[in-house]
């Protein structure tokens, strides 16, 4: 703040972590939605028009919170890297990425199997860990 006046960069971090946050909602409660079909929820649901949406959701949800996060990063990476809750947020990322990778090059939708139900679960779990953990980083 510059003599008592709000400057636009005073409100650039709570913006980034607001767009954070969001995408991060946009990611997890599609892919719950998703989840619940995989389970056998909405059955009348056809299963490849439901993904095609809730994916695409999931894909914006995901690049809103990587790029906010990139953002939120450069302000302190030194300080960051130090820290203990951000390093296994970043570790969970990956393990996310590789579930899901893995999920669909199994094409677990086309099956709706046990093992897709487990990656489905897998994801859930790792994604609110992640969630914990992002929150867990300002108390580290």
């Amino acid at each position: 703040m510059f003599a008592g006046i709000n400057l636009p960069w005073d409100w650039a971090y709570p913006a980034l972590e607001v767009l954070h946050l969001i995408g991060v909602a946009l990611l997890l409660g599609n892919l719950v939605l998703l989840e619940l079909r995989v389970f056998g929820r909405g059955a009348a649901l056809p299963v490849v028009e439901l993904a095609r949406l809730s994916l695409t959701l999931v894909a914006i949800g995901f690049t809103m919170a990587a790029l906010s996060g990139t953002l939120m990063f450069a302000t302190q990476p030194s300080e960051l890297l130090g820290n203990r809750a951000f390093t296994l947020k970043m570790l969970l990322l990956f393990i996310a990425g590789s579930n899901a990778a893995m999920f669909h090059a199994r094409q677990s939708l086309t099956k709706m199997d046990g093992v897709a139900r487990v990656h489905m679960v897998v994801s859930t779990v790792l994604w609110l860990a992640i969630i914990a953990l992002g929150r867990w980083i300002a108390y580290v």
